[in-house]
Protein backbone atom coordinates (compact mmCIF):
# COMPACT_ATOMS: atom_id res chain seq x y z
CA UNK A 1 0.00 0.00 0.00
CA UNK A 2 1.50 3.05 -1.13
CA UNK A 3 1.73 5.74 2.04
CA UNK A 4 -0.41 9.61 1.34
CA UNK A 5 2.10 12.32 0.90
CA UNK A 6 2.24 14.27 3.40
CA UNK A 7 3.53 17.83 3.91
CA UNK A 8 6.95 17.99 5.57
CA UNK A 9 7.29 22.04 5.55
CA UNK A 10 5.57 25.12 4.76
CA UNK A 11 7.99 27.36 2.85
CA UNK A 12 7.39 30.94 1.61
CA UNK A 13 6.92 29.50 -1.56
CA UNK A 14 3.90 27.09 -0.40
CA UNK A 15 2.50 30.33 1.47
CA UNK A 16 2.45 32.17 -1.74
CA UNK A 17 0.83 29.26 -3.37
CA UNK A 18 -2.04 28.94 -0.79
CA UNK A 19 -2.31 32.83 -1.23
CA UNK A 20 -2.50 32.33 -5.00
CA UNK A 21 -5.61 29.34 -4.46
CA UNK A 22 -7.52 31.83 -1.53
CA UNK A 23 -7.21 34.47 -4.31
CA UNK A 24 -8.75 31.98 -6.89
CA UNK A 25 -11.76 30.57 -4.74
CA UNK A 26 -12.61 34.60 -4.17
CA UNK A 27 -12.73 35.27 -7.61
CA UNK A 28 -14.35 32.09 -8.55
CA UNK A 29 -12.38 30.56 -11.44
CA UNK A 30 -8.84 31.02 -12.93
CA UNK A 31 -10.42 33.17 -15.68
CA UNK A 32 -11.26 35.81 -12.85
CA UNK A 33 -8.52 35.70 -10.94
CA UNK A 34 -6.41 36.49 -14.02
CA UNK A 35 -6.83 40.97 -13.50
CA UNK A 36 -6.69 40.58 -9.59
CA UNK A 37 -3.22 38.16 -9.72
CA UNK A 38 -1.67 39.86 -12.29
CA UNK A 39 -0.64 36.61 -14.05
CA UNK A 40 -2.48 34.27 -17.11
CA UNK A 41 -4.99 31.57 -17.05
CA UNK A 42 -2.21 28.94 -17.59
CA UNK A 43 0.17 29.78 -14.77
CA UNK A 44 -2.41 29.97 -12.21
CA UNK A 45 -3.21 26.52 -13.29
CA UNK A 46 0.54 25.30 -13.19
CA UNK A 47 0.52 27.22 -10.05
CA UNK A 48 -2.62 25.16 -8.45
CA UNK A 49 -0.73 21.65 -10.24
CA UNK A 50 2.02 22.50 -8.06
CA UNK A 51 0.04 23.60 -4.75
CA UNK A 52 -2.05 20.02 -5.45
CA UNK A 53 1.19 17.76 -6.00
CA UNK A 54 3.02 19.15 -2.87
CA UNK A 55 -0.30 18.86 -0.79
CA UNK A 56 -1.24 15.48 -2.23
CA UNK A 57 -4.47 16.14 -2.95
CA UNK A 58 -6.81 17.57 -5.48
CA UNK A 59 -8.14 21.05 -4.75
CA UNK A 60 -10.62 22.19 -6.83
CA UNK A 61 -12.31 20.73 -10.49
CA UNK A 62 -11.79 23.07 -13.36
CA UNK A 63 -13.32 22.09 -17.09
CA UNK A 64 -16.10 22.67 -18.97
CA UNK A 65 -18.98 22.29 -15.97
CA UNK A 66 -17.18 25.18 -14.01
CA UNK A 67 -14.97 25.69 -10.95
CA UNK A 68 -15.26 23.74 -7.73
CA UNK A 69 -14.13 22.77 -5.11
CA UNK A 70 -13.49 19.06 -3.55
CA UNK A 71 -14.35 18.31 -0.24
CA UNK A 72 -10.86 18.18 0.49
CA UNK A 73 -10.25 21.76 -1.12
CA UNK A 74 -12.60 23.22 1.53
CA UNK A 75 -10.70 21.91 4.34
CA UNK A 76 -7.47 23.73 3.08
CA UNK A 77 -9.08 26.22 2.24
CA UNK A 78 -10.30 26.79 5.72
CA UNK A 79 -6.99 25.92 7.12
CA UNK A 80 -5.40 28.46 5.09
CA UNK A 81 -7.39 31.19 6.02
CA UNK A 82 -6.39 30.42 9.68
CA UNK A 83 -2.82 30.05 8.76
CA UNK A 84 -2.71 33.40 6.99
CA UNK A 85 -4.54 35.38 9.21
CA UNK A 86 -1.96 33.90 11.94
CA UNK A 87 0.78 35.22 10.19
CA UNK A 88 -0.55 38.58 9.80
CA UNK A 89 -1.21 38.47 13.67
CA UNK A 90 2.48 38.12 14.01
CA UNK A 91 3.31 40.89 11.38
CA UNK A 92 0.84 43.17 13.41
CA UNK A 93 2.34 42.09 16.62
CA UNK A 94 5.60 42.57 15.14
CA UNK A 95 4.72 46.61 13.60
CA UNK A 96 3.82 47.25 17.36
CA UNK A 97 6.99 46.94 18.22
CA UNK A 98 8.18 49.27 15.41
CA UNK A 99 5.13 51.61 16.27
CA UNK A 100 4.65 52.00 12.67
CA UNK A 101 1.81 51.24 10.39
CA UNK A 102 2.06 48.35 7.91
CA UNK A 103 0.28 45.23 7.22
CA UNK A 104 -2.89 44.57 6.20
CA UNK A 105 -6.80 46.10 7.23
CA UNK A 106 -9.27 43.21 6.32
CA UNK A 107 -13.26 44.91 6.45
CA UNK A 108 -16.23 42.86 5.91
CA UNK A 109 -19.16 45.55 4.84
CA UNK A 110 -22.76 44.81 4.18
CA UNK A 111 -23.45 46.02 0.40
CA UNK A 112 -24.77 49.24 -0.66
CA UNK A 113 -22.98 51.64 2.09
CA UNK A 114 -20.71 53.94 0.04
CA UNK A 115 -24.14 55.77 -0.98
CA UNK A 116 -24.28 57.09 3.56
CA UNK A 117 -23.51 60.91 3.30
CA UNK A 118 -21.72 60.83 6.59
CA UNK A 119 -18.91 59.00 4.69
CA UNK A 120 -17.81 57.69 8.20
CA UNK A 121 -16.10 54.80 6.67
CA UNK A 122 -14.42 56.59 3.51
CA UNK A 123 -13.04 59.26 6.33
CA UNK A 124 -11.60 56.85 8.50
CA UNK A 125 -9.92 54.93 5.65
CA UNK A 126 -8.18 57.96 3.96
CA UNK A 127 -6.89 58.98 7.58
CA UNK A 128 -5.40 55.67 8.01
CA UNK A 129 -4.21 55.62 4.67
CA UNK A 130 -2.19 58.92 5.04
CA UNK A 131 -0.51 57.40 8.58
CA UNK A 132 0.34 54.65 7.20
CA UNK A 133 0.69 54.80 2.98
CA UNK A 134 2.25 50.49 2.72
CA UNK A 135 -1.07 49.54 4.88
CA UNK A 136 -2.86 47.24 2.69
CA UNK A 137 -6.53 47.38 2.66
CA UNK A 138 -8.64 44.81 1.72
CA UNK A 139 -12.70 45.17 2.20
CA UNK A 140 -15.19 42.64 1.06
CA UNK A 141 -18.50 42.94 0.62
CA UNK A 142 -20.65 40.35 2.77
CA UNK A 143 -23.75 39.38 4.17
CA UNK A 144 -23.94 40.15 8.02
CA UNK A 145 -23.51 36.13 8.95
CA UNK A 146 -20.39 35.84 7.01
CA UNK A 147 -18.85 39.42 8.54
CA UNK A 148 -19.95 38.06 12.17
CA UNK A 149 -17.75 35.05 11.78
CA UNK A 150 -14.96 36.40 9.74
CA UNK A 151 -14.24 38.62 12.36
CA UNK A 152 -15.05 35.56 15.07
CA UNK A 153 -12.52 32.73 13.41
CA UNK A 154 -10.04 35.92 12.70
CA UNK A 155 -9.39 36.36 8.45
CA UNK A 156 -11.52 39.90 9.15
CA UNK A 157 -10.56 42.81 11.89
CA UNK A 158 -13.50 44.40 11.73
CA UNK A 159 -17.23 44.20 9.96
CA UNK A 160 -19.84 46.60 9.48
CA UNK A 161 -23.11 45.13 10.14
CA UNK A 162 -26.73 45.92 11.44
CA UNK A 163 -27.26 45.53 15.20
CA UNK A 164 -30.00 43.10 15.83
CA UNK A 165 -28.65 39.63 17.81
CA UNK A 166 -25.03 40.23 18.92
CA UNK A 167 -22.62 37.47 19.30
CA UNK A 168 -21.16 37.24 22.79
CA UNK A 169 -17.99 36.33 21.36
CA UNK A 170 -17.75 40.18 19.74
CA UNK A 171 -17.75 43.76 20.60
CA UNK A 172 -20.22 46.19 18.73
CA UNK A 173 -19.71 50.10 18.54
CA UNK A 174 -22.31 52.39 17.24
CA UNK A 175 -21.70 53.85 13.54
CA UNK A 176 -25.20 54.87 11.97
CA UNK A 177 -28.81 55.02 12.30
CA UNK A 178 -30.31 54.10 8.81
CA UNK A 179 -33.74 55.03 7.80
CA UNK A 180 -35.90 52.94 5.37
CA UNK A 181 -38.68 54.27 3.57
CA UNK A 182 -41.09 52.48 1.34
CA UNK A 183 -40.98 53.34 -2.32
CA UNK A 184 -42.69 52.39 -5.79
CA UNK A 185 -41.01 53.54 -9.08
CA UNK A 186 -42.38 55.63 -11.78
CA UNK A 187 -44.20 52.70 -13.53
CA UNK A 188 -46.20 52.01 -10.70
CA UNK A 189 -49.50 52.92 -10.79
CA UNK A 190 -48.89 55.07 -7.23
CA UNK A 191 -46.23 56.95 -8.53
CA UNK A 192 -48.45 60.30 -9.38
CA UNK A 193 -50.89 59.80 -6.92
CA UNK A 194 -50.97 62.30 -3.90
CA UNK A 195 -50.38 60.39 -0.66
CA UNK A 196 -53.43 61.06 0.71
CA UNK A 197 -55.16 59.47 -2.14
CA UNK A 198 -53.36 56.05 -1.61
CA UNK A 199 -55.51 54.25 1.24
CA UNK A 200 -54.20 51.85 3.81
CA UNK A 201 -56.25 49.33 1.67
CA UNK A 202 -54.40 49.89 -1.49
CA UNK A 203 -51.17 49.52 0.36
CA UNK A 204 -51.86 46.52 2.02
CA UNK A 205 -52.92 44.88 -1.28
CA UNK A 206 -49.86 46.02 -3.28
CA UNK A 207 -47.55 43.61 -4.56
CA UNK A 208 -44.54 44.22 -2.09
CA UNK A 209 -41.01 42.81 -1.76
CA UNK A 210 -39.59 41.82 1.31
CA UNK A 211 -35.87 41.00 2.52
CA UNK A 212 -35.19 37.61 3.82
CA UNK A 213 -32.26 39.05 5.60
CA UNK A 214 -32.17 39.47 9.05
CA UNK A 215 -34.08 42.32 10.52
CA UNK A 216 -35.13 44.32 13.63
CA UNK A 217 -38.79 43.12 15.04
CA UNK A 218 -40.18 46.55 14.41
CA UNK A 219 -39.26 46.24 10.80
CA UNK A 220 -40.44 42.99 10.75
CA UNK A 221 -43.81 43.84 12.13
CA UNK A 222 -43.79 46.68 9.16
CA UNK A 223 -43.19 44.38 6.43
CA UNK A 224 -46.01 42.03 7.67
CA UNK A 225 -48.49 44.97 6.92
CA UNK A 226 -47.69 44.62 3.56
CA UNK A 227 -48.67 42.04 1.00
CA UNK A 228 -45.05 40.45 0.41
CA UNK A 229 -45.17 38.77 -3.08
CA UNK A 230 -41.59 38.10 -3.90
CA UNK A 231 -38.21 38.44 -1.33
CA UNK A 232 -34.42 39.71 -2.50
CA UNK A 233 -31.63 38.29 -0.34
CA UNK A 234 -30.07 42.35 -0.61
CA UNK A 235 -30.68 46.15 -1.26
CA UNK A 236 -29.74 46.11 -4.92
CA UNK A 237 -32.58 43.23 -5.65
CA UNK A 238 -35.32 45.01 -3.99
CA UNK A 239 -34.52 48.07 -5.71
CA UNK A 240 -34.53 45.73 -8.92
CA UNK A 241 -37.95 44.87 -8.44
CA UNK A 242 -39.53 48.02 -7.26
CA UNK A 243 -37.94 49.61 -10.43
CA UNK A 244 -39.94 47.01 -12.45
CA UNK A 245 -42.96 48.93 -11.47
CA UNK A 246 -44.85 45.85 -10.37
CA UNK A 247 -43.80 45.94 -6.52
CA UNK A 248 -43.45 48.48 -4.07
CA UNK A 249 -40.40 47.92 -0.67
CA UNK A 250 -38.70 49.41 2.01
CA UNK A 251 -34.82 50.91 0.93
CA UNK A 252 -32.51 53.01 3.40
CA UNK A 253 -33.06 56.37 1.79
CA UNK A 254 -29.47 57.31 1.00
CA UNK A 255 -29.81 54.13 -1.45
CA UNK A 256 -32.38 55.12 -2.53
CA UNK A 257 -32.06 58.93 -3.23
CA UNK A 258 -30.34 58.58 -6.89
CA UNK A 259 -33.39 57.14 -7.91
CA UNK A 260 -35.47 59.50 -6.42
CA UNK A 261 -33.77 62.38 -7.33
CA UNK A 262 -33.74 61.12 -11.24
CA UNK A 263 -37.69 60.76 -10.29
CA UNK A 264 -37.72 57.03 -11.24
CA UNK A 265 -38.78 56.48 -7.13
CA UNK A 266 -40.60 58.30 -5.31
CA UNK A 267 -41.58 57.82 -1.01
CA UNK A 268 -45.24 56.47 -0.06
CA UNK A 269 -45.99 57.95 3.79
CA UNK A 270 -42.87 58.84 4.75
CA UNK A 271 -43.76 60.47 8.04
CA UNK A 272 -45.43 57.14 9.25
CA UNK A 273 -44.36 54.14 7.25
CA UNK A 274 -40.32 53.96 8.04
CA UNK A 275 -38.25 52.29 10.42
CA UNK A 276 -34.63 52.56 11.40
CA UNK A 277 -31.99 50.05 11.60
CA UNK A 278 -28.77 50.92 14.26
CA UNK A 279 -24.98 49.74 12.27
CA UNK A 280 -22.76 48.83 14.42
CA UNK A 281 -18.81 48.55 13.72
CA UNK A 282 -17.89 44.65 15.01
CA UNK A 283 -14.36 43.40 16.35
CA UNK A 284 -13.38 40.08 18.35
CA UNK A 285 -13.64 40.24 21.97
CA UNK A 286 -10.33 40.00 23.22
CA UNK A 287 -8.18 40.08 20.25
CA UNK A 288 -4.53 40.34 19.40
CA UNK A 289 -2.60 43.83 19.77
CA UNK A 290 -3.29 45.73 16.27
CA UNK A 291 -1.98 48.86 15.60
CA UNK A 292 -3.59 49.15 12.07
CA UNK A 293 -6.86 47.98 13.32
CA UNK A 294 -6.86 50.58 16.47
CA UNK A 295 -6.10 53.56 14.62
CA UNK A 296 -9.15 52.89 12.12
CA UNK A 297 -10.93 52.57 14.95
CA UNK A 298 -9.71 55.64 16.09
CA UNK A 299 -10.85 57.60 13.09
CA UNK A 300 -14.20 56.36 13.10
CA UNK A 301 -14.53 57.56 16.44
CA UNK A 302 -12.67 60.88 15.74
CA UNK A 303 -15.42 60.93 12.26
CA UNK A 304 -18.34 60.80 14.90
Amino acid sequence: MTAKKTLSQVSDFEIRLLRLFKTVVECGSFTAAEGVLGISRSAISLHMGDLEKRLGMRLCQRGRAGFALTDEGREVLRASQTLLAAIEGFRSEVNQLHRQLRGELNIGIINNMVTQPHMRITHALKSLRAQGPSVHINIGMMTPSDIELGVLDGHLNVGVVPLISPLAGLEYMPLYEERSLLYCSREHSFFERPDAEISDEELRNADAVAPSYRLPADAIDTHQTLNCTATASDREGIAFLILTGSFIGFLPDHYANTWVTQEMMRTLHPHRLHYDVPLSVVTRKGRRPNLVLERFLEQLSINN
